[in-house]
């Protein structure tokens, strides 16, 4: 189902905002349409709140569009690897409540705004958070992170950008993701680790159930 201009309800100030209460995002890269309805169901009845998509996922399109009108109240179901902006306006098409993009491109983030999209913008360095967060992000995804030394890199930028909330994302696990939210993030993004590859790949939906749990347990006792 293609989202509507009613979508622009989510601006909150200058910002488009994601509203986020748990501080865990889902990616899935490369998920089987087959599978997912019943990992997203798992995954947001055990608490998460925000999932997304990658473009390159074969199929995402559709998988997004599928499965959009089947999002409880409260939840996100977004796109990832939103690299340009064709692929702004078919994430848009097929749905998606929030985008995600791995670098900062200040065309990508006002075509998501102009179209009610709360955009997660991928920066690494000052001058990128800077300039993704005054183009209008929603939050600021910095990305690879543990490039730069996880948390540590996540608590400097926090000195000078203490007003930007930052989305950890790369190399963020059980054992460490404690230690970002320590450090200042506002969330962590995660990938397959955060469902459980082997309860995903034996279709184990409450092994996802307790997978995410713990995931989001860890983050909220930070």
């Amino acid at each position: 189902m293609a989202n509507s201009e009613t979508d622009a309800t989510m601006l909150s100030g200058e910002q488009y905002s994601l509203n986020l209460d748990v501080q865990v995002i889902g990616i899935l890269r490369g998920i089987e349409a087959g599978r997912f309805s019943f990992l997203m169901q798992a995954a947001f009845s055990a608490g998460l709140q925000a999932i997304e998509v990658t473009m390159n996922t074969p199929g995402a399109e559709a998988i997004i569009a599928a499965n959009r009108d089947r999002v409880p109240a409260g939840k996100y179901l977004g796109m990832g690897t939103i690299r340009n902006p064709l692929e702004v306006q078919k994430a848009y098409e097929a749905g998606a409540m929030f985008i995600v993009t791995p670098n900062a491109d200040p065309e990508v983030i006002e075509l998501a705004r102009t179209k009610g999209i709360p955009v997660i913008a991928g920066a690494l360095t000052p001058t990128e958070v800077y300039r993704a967060w005054e183009a209008g992000a929603a939050m600021v995804k910095v990305f690879p992170c543990r490039a730069l030394g996880g948390p540590h890199y996540i608590r400097e930028l926090c000195g000078p950008f203490d007003h930007i909330p930052f989305v950890a994302v790369g190399g963020v696990t059980l054992e460490n993701a404690r230690e970002y939210m320590q450090a200042g993030a506002a969330a962590v993004g995660v990938g397959i680790s955060l469902f459980g590859e082997q309860a995903v790949s034996a279709e184990d939906w409450n092994g996802v159930c307790i997978n995410v749990e713990k995931f989001i347990q860890r983050c909220t006792s930070a």
